[in-house]
């Protein structure tokens, strides 16, 4: 494997067997970032390929004043947030739509999550906690699933949501004593 600084350089002249190692290395990384966040499986493989889209459109743009691997979790959690948003907004909208008698039929509450790579005995207990991961606050919601599910260091954490680790810290620790409250009730 080459290193990062010319598989970079490689990506910029458009070499298709660079691009090929970057979605060989990094593709489970982005899929179960992005499937952490969307909680749909195939949502998760749409975003995951969009996001190599985004690479390969816009490495150019890449100064690599951070790691590949990096900008590659910041492009997966941007677009996962935003595909998340989109979704909510077409949730209200239909709400709103069937409140005055449209028959379109919403869903209002999505089926129990269950990431595949939780071990089937702990299923239920993870449905459960990935429910009170939703409702946290955006950035806090990032920040755990990025920590706890990624098992990503407080350092890389601040460098993809481009902030500091000691705010990195109190968003965890946030975090953590509302998904305390969330499970109390």
């Amino acid at each position: 494997m080459v290193s990062e600084e010319i598989l970079v350089e490689q990506l910029k002249k458009g070499e298709e067997s660079a691009f090929k190692q970057v979605v060989d290395s990094y593709q489970n990384m982005v899929y179960n970032t992005c499937l952490s966040i969307v909680k749909s499986e195939e949502d998760a493989e749409d975003l995951a390929q969009e996001v190599f889209v985004q690479v390969y459109q816009s490495i150019g743009s890449f100064k690599g004043e951070s790691k590949l691997s990096t900008w590659l979790y910041r492009i997966a959690t941007t677009k996962s947030l935003d595909h998340e948003r989109k979704k909510k907004r077409k949730k209200r909208f239909g709400f709103v739509k069937s409140i005055f008698g449209d028959d379109a039929q919403v869903e209002v509450n999505p089926p129990d999550f269950n990431h595949p790579g939780v071990v089937l005995d702990k299923k239920e207990n993870a449905a459960i906690l990935m429910k009170a991961v939703d409702k946290l606050p955006e950035n806090q919601k990032i920040a755990f699933i990025l920590n706890k599910i990624e098992g990503l260091s407080y350092l890389e954490i601040s460098e993809i949501m481009q902030t500091t680790v000691s705010a990195i810290e109190s968003l965890l620790h946030r975090a953590k004593n509302n998904l305390r409250k969330i499970l109390e009730t």
